[in-house]
């Protein structure tokens, strides 16, 4: 019955400012400024470890606002850096918080465990630490997501981290398979949802069956060839039903994870047919070109982006590839498979993403990208473009842009000059 600690709450804002003002400038190996002054990088180093000790110690404090902000700054300095040694040494501990947090918070907290759960084993890999890790969390993640009393924000954040941390970790087919049996037993009621006769439960339960569906996607992506058969048996006739829904992430969601079942699929089976096919591609091509006037304009250009390449998968097995540059590196994405991975972690790691793909030997083995490329800070510096130059650059591509409108908006512009 003591007194609380006097602890300011954090926000977005204050997190970036005391937790991350310190390992900011390590973010992107780019940041090196031209002309600052040098930084001692072990006392900076350590700084940040100290700062982080006191994290660690917030997330047990009385306070759920305080366990809450700690936890946010934790998935800030995690997603931002890495921190493998640092977590080593801690990693029970940090274990026995998040499982606290998970089993006795509310739902911002619970969502804020889940989150760094998931940070937690992107930064250990997959070894016997992050086993330990996810052998702890595994049934407490599984507990939530199928607890109907729960807020349906912290069961999909549960279901989001048991999907992450289990392709992260497991090598056990069977746990691999039970957490894929978890997560269908969610995401296979909204199978039902047409013929449900209350549908406010329903939709309100959507952005649940949306993650869970996901997760159980990036699962299907390491499952066994004759297992990846067993689940396309049961879920492709099925899955056409969730382009109905009147959630357009969900309809994206679905036409997603179809168009990578038949991406796997014609891999297992050079032959594949699908009986409804002419059925699907029509639903498909009404959805790439949906100009319903009750939807909001970003919603339709949205859906119509994503379907168009939807159909081309399904119809003709077409793929737009896509570059992700990091550094100096780039990595192309070439199939369905790829994109739902690389989807999946962009999520989580946010504007970290590229930093964990040049340092992140887990990412980097996920995406066969070999050993990271080290380059010292000389060879960075004369990489990158000084501010005064890059302010030169834009100053001439914007005046070169007004020329050249301003002539094309001039009536009195003289026609023949454009030929």
């Amino acid at each position: 019955g003591g007194q609380p600690r006097n602890v300011q709450p954090f926000s977005d804002e204050d997190a970036s400012i005391e937790t991350m003002s310190h390992c900011s400038g390590f973010s992107d190996p780019a940041s090196f400024t031209e002309d600052g002054p040098e930084v001692d990088e072990e006392a900076t180093q350590e700084d940040l470890e100290y700062k982080l000790k006191g994290f660690i110690d917030l997330t047990l404090d009385k306070s759920a606002k305080t366990r809450q902000a700690a936890l946010e700054s934790l998935k800030s300095a995690f997603s931002s850096k890495i921190l493998y040694e640092f977590i080593m040494e801690r990693r029970m501990t940090l274990t026995d918080s998040i499982e606290r947090c998970i089993k006795k918070g509310k739902s911002d907290e619970q969502c804020a465990a889940a989150g760094l759960a998931c940070l937690l084993c992107v930064q250990m890999g997959s070894g016997i630490e992050s086993e330990e890790i996810f052998k702890t969390l595994g049934p407490v993640l599984k507990k939530i997501v199928c607890d109907g009393t729960a807020s349906v924000q912290a069961r999909q954040a549960c279901a989001t981290c048991l999907g992450i941390c289990c392709f992260i970790v497991t090598d056990d087919i069977t746990e691999l398979y039970s957490t894929m049996e978890c997560l269908e037993n969610i995401f296979t009621k909204a199978y039902q949802r047409d013929r449900d006769t209350n549908g406010v439960s329903s939709t309100h339960n959507t952005v649940l069956h949306i993650s869970a569906l996901l997760a159980w996607t990036l699962l299907l992506t390491i499952c066994p060839m004759n297992e990846v058969k067993k689940k396309i048996e049961m879920h492709l006739h099925k899955l056409p039903s969730l382009l109905s829904c009147d959630d357009l992430n969900m309809r994206i969601a679905a036409g997603e994870t179809l168009a990578l079942l038949f991406e796997l699929a014609r891999e297992t089976d050079a032959d594949f047919f699908y009986e409804d096919m002419e059925l699907l591609t029509e639903k498909l091509r009404a959805l790439a070109t949906d100009g319903n006037k009750h939807r909001a304009k970003v919603d339709k250009r949205k859906q119509r982006s994503v379907f168009r390449d939807v159909l081309r998968a399904v119809e003709e097995r077409d793929f737009p590839t896509e570059m992700v540059k990091f550094g100096p590196e780039r990595m192309y994405i070439d199939c369905w498979v790829k994109k739902q991975t690389y989807d999946t972690f962009k999520e989580i790691l946010g504007s970290g993403m590229q930093y964990h793909l040049q340092s992140n030997d887990f990412l980097r083995n996920v995406f066969e990208l070999g050993p990271p490329v080290m380059l010292d800070a000389a060879t960075l510096k004369t990489m990158k473009i000084s501010r005064f130059e890059r302010h030169l650059y834009n100053s001439a591509a914007f005046k070169a842009r007004t020329k050249a409108r301003s002539k094309c908006r001039d009536k009195r512009a003289d026609v023949g000059e454009f030929f």
